[in-house]
């Protein structure tokens, strides 16, 4: 049985699950349409996360993907994060705020959180996914044994091969035009910086599960590009930011109507980890860091968090961490389902195009 029967996908198409952005709302309009629909719990606590799959599981009776986090235990380094804290207190004191006084790790990993891994159990979702490495093996058989189709995000061959050792299902490969978090195990480490394109050959000829491509892909015609690569389905975040279902603020889909949409930025400085983001008032600090280190992920998200309200709070919306991938200037405002509908005919007028035996002259179809 492929990936697709498994799921009972008519559209090879996942909408990443962007948390803090995606919400039951717009998976529910995804999967609804015969595509996966994912929601992010990682910034959320058992109880949060029980909620958010309960409501959608009362808005489509269809599979959907869970995500969550499952990052290095944050180190504490009251020393380090002190500096960070002085660093950024001017840029607190613009608006008539002082920074937090201490900081701490506000998601928890999946690794130190069994109550997290006791709910999935419970409630036992179709897919659940992973951002940023794998959890314990024990962790991984007990999900399934439950049935649960496990996905997990890989940037890199290394990666990858973790993956597919470790017994999980489906590989994200996430090229370095996604937006939003990278999903690297070890953000210290070089990245490599592989293009979806690239990423996507490379894992489809070298590893021994399915393949899902990510990053940049907007349209139909990109994901006939990822599927003739030898992806199975092509996973989108960015195109549904701009859905009346997410939970996207006013500022950032304006942001996104915008020239910045143009000139992402790679920063860690928002939340201690490498993300793509849209250019704004918070990613421009970067050009002042200097020898200034951000605390581990999510200890400095702590901070990021933090000025972001101070700002908000004096009507100064460039401080969000408004993520987007390089695929933005391509994006379309509209309901999520009239999205999943336009890109399975997008990728069906593709796919006619390669089979057509007329005889006659064809070309790739331009999207805009």
């Amino acid at each position: 049985m492929t990936f697709l029967q498994r799921l009972d996908l008519s559209v090879p198409l996942i909408q990443a699950p962007m948390a803090g952005i995606s919400t039951p709302e717009l998976a529910a309009a995804v999967s609804n349409e015969g595509a996966l629909g994912s929601i992010g719990i990682g910034a959320t606590d058992p109880g949060g996360a029980r909620n958010m799959i309960e409501e959608l599981r009362a808005r489509t009776d269809r599979a959907f993907n869970v995500n969550l986090f499952v990052h290095r235990t944050p180190r504490a380094d009251p020393v380090r994060e002190a500096a960070w804290l002085d660093w950024l207190a001017p840029h607190f004191a613009a608006f008539g705020a002082r920074p937090p006084k201490t900081l701490r790790p506000i998601y928890q990993s999946l690794h130190d959180d069994p109550d997290m891994l006791s709910m999935l159990l419970e409630v036992r979702p179709a897919v659940v996914s992973f951002h940023f490495g794998l959890p314990p093996a024990a962790m991984i058989a007990a999900l399934r044994s439950r049935g649960i189709l496990l996905m997990a995000t890989a940037t890199n061959l290394r990666e990858a091969a973790a993956i597919e050792g470790h017994g999980i299902d489906v590989i994200i490969a996430q090229g370095i035009e996604a937006g939003g978090h990278r999903g690297m195990f070890d953000p210290e480490e070089p990245d490599e910086g592989l293009s979806t394109a690239a990423l996507t050959r490379l894992l489809a000829e070298k590893s021994g599960v399915p393949v899902v491509a990510a990053g940049g892909i907007m349209n139909g015609g990109d994901m006939f590009a990822a599927l003739d690569r030898g992806a199975v389905a092509a996973q989108l975040g960015t195109a549904f930011v701009a859905c009346p279902e997410s939970a996207a603020d006013d500022a950032y889909r304006a942001a996104l109507a915008s020239d910045a949409a143009h000139h992402s930025v790679m920063t860690s400085l928002i939340s201690g980890r490498p993300a793509r983001a849209l250019p704004n008032r918070f990613t421009a600090l970067a050009d002042g860091m200097a020898h200034h280190r951000p605390p581990d992920y999510p200890i400095a998200y702590d901070a990021g968090k933090a000025l972001h309200a101070a700002a908000k709070a004096r009507g100064e919306h460039g401080f969000g961490a408004q993520w987007a991938g390089q695929g933005a200037p391509h994006i379309r405002a509209m309901p999520a389902a009239a999205l999943v509908e336009t890109l399975r005919s997008e990728l069906q007028l593709c796919l006619d195009n390669r089979h057509d035996t007329s005889g006659a002259a064809t070309t790739r179809p331009k999207f805009s």
